[in-house]
């Protein structure tokens, strides 16, 4: 990390402040040669971490690019813990883009995705946890999620894991111990205090999966399909729900023919909402292909809003749907109560008797309060999920968990067989290193490539 990184941070586009920002022992050098300050000559002759204002010069024709305001940062109080410049001019394309060239020019190289938030890890500043939250907190759609990423970021997973962890190398040295000095006496405590100890790091893991579908849908969104036969009224739910005209609604069945995705947020929710094609049989070969990706959909969905027609008998597409519903998470509304009733209300309750049932008429914005509220309550009441003071909302930290879940059980099994503590000692260890990789104390190079090539550039 001998070289200095530099990028653009800020959005490309119109806007009004751009941000260039540079990383690494030659940055200060770079910005001194190329600022000229309109009351300080050089830019370290101004203070450490202030701003100063002035202009960014092109050397070889001495030509003004851009009014900036630029500050210097020394290591290793910094973001990435090196020396740090970032220059701040006037937004959109060109400046940004002139600015960039001329210190790419002068000796720094473009950054990597994410390189920015690697050195902060590679220096100490932040462990893997913290760093993945930076990109989540970018990344966030409500409020909530938000905070999740803060949290993290401040370290609520990385001292969670890490107690955990200390509890594990407890067990190891315990081990070790019991090793180097066979007694009897000492053997039999061992394995009583494993097996305590190995309970208490397996109810430790399990409480943390358990958020992690809470976790999902405040990271992703609650994927949210609106399913039902042609004409009930999904595409006006749709509407109704982003309170704006998404999507095209005439009376004419099967208009959507293709799937509509928007994010809308309920209260703290993200909901990425999924306007499908109408379920029904037909020679349409375009409507064909979008009744086939509602199908598609419903697969993957965490929760499905199935709308029915109350002015309509029952039909064939409505039993399908009934079906499809059955074991799935979803709620169901009965739309168009504004027209004379054909439904029987009571027939579906039959039919579907664990299911919320919601009389509306979409047109005229009744029920729709309704629906967002149970959407709420089976957040917030653990029917999607559980609540707890750090959440999971990383697949990868996941798929750790369920690793280290994994060993733990099998060496809480051979403790209780009394399996010698050598071969218990592997499981113990395999534990220790998968919640390692959480923070990134044991991690290959590879993994972290991964990782960081999902962030911007900028970041």
């Amino acid at each position: 990390m001998s070289d200095t990184i530099a990028a653009i941070s800020t959005a490309i586009g119109e806007a009004g402040i751009g941000i260039v920002r540079m990383s690494g022992k030659a940055s200060i050098n770079i910005a001194n040669k190329l600022f000229k300050g309109k009351k300080i000559e050089k830019l370290t002759n101004g203070e450490n971490r202030k701003l100063i204002y002035g202009h960014i010069i092109d050397l070889e024709n001495n030509e003004i690019i851009d009014e900036v305001l630029i500050a210097y940062m020394k290591a290793p109080y910094t973001y990435t813990r090196e020396d740090m410049v970032e220059i701040y001019c006037h937004g959109g394309i060109i400046s940004v883009k002139k600015i960039l060239e001329l210190v790419l020019k002068n000796g720094s190289r473009l950054a990597e995705p994410g390189e920015f938030t690697k050195r902060a890890f590679l220096n100490g500043r932040l462990d893997l946890a913290q760093s993945e939250a930076v990109i989540d907190m970018i990344r966030a759609k409500t409020d909530k999620s938000f905070q999740v990423s803060l949290d993290q970021l401040e370290g609520s997973l990385s001292d969670k894991v890490r107690k955990i962890r200390e509890i594990l190398l407890e067990m190891i040295a315990h081990i070790e111990a019991s090793i180097d000095f066979p007694d009897d006496d000492v053997e039999d405590v061992a394995y009583e205090e494993l097996e305590k100890k190995a309970k208490l790091v397996e109810n430790e893991i399990n409480k943390l999966l358990k958020t992690s579908d809470r976790g999902k849908i405040l990271r992703d969104g609650l994927n949210t399909v609106i399913l039902g036969k042609p004409n009930v009224g999904k595409s006006s739910l749709l509407n109704a729900i982003l309170r704006e005209n998404r999507a095209i609604v005439t009376n004419i069945p099967g208009t959507t023919r293709d799937i509509i995705e928007e994010y809308v947020n309920i209260d703290g929710i993200p909901l990425k909402i999924v306007d499908t094609a109408g379920i029904r049989t037909t020679e349409d070969l375009v409507e064909k292909i979008g009744v086939d990706k509602a199908r598609e959909m419903v697969d993957k969905a965490d929760l499905i809003i199935a709308v029915f027609d109350a002015s309509d008998d029952i039909t064939e597409e409505d039993y399908q749907i009934i079906d499809i519903i059955k074991k799935k998470r979803s709620i169901v509304l009965l739309n168009k109560s504004d027209l004379p009733s054909e439904y029987d209300e009571n027939y579906l309750k039959k039919l579907l008797p664990d299911k919320e049932i919601i009389v509306t008429s979409i047109i005229k914005g009744l029920g729709i309060d309704r629906l967002e509220q149970v959407i709420k309550d089976m957040f917030y009441k653990g029917n999607i999920d559980v609540e707890s003071d750090v959440i999971i909302t990383n697949v990868r930290h996941k798929n750790q968990l369920l690793k280290a879940k994994k060993n733990i059980e099998e060496g809480l099994e051979s403790i209780i067989s009394n399996i010698p503590l050598d071969c218990i000692e592997v499981d113990i260890k395999s534990c220790w290193e998968n919640l390692g990789e959480i923070s990134g104390d044991t991690i290959g190079e590879d993994i972290l490539d991964k990782i960081f090539s999902e962030f911007c550039i900028g970041k």
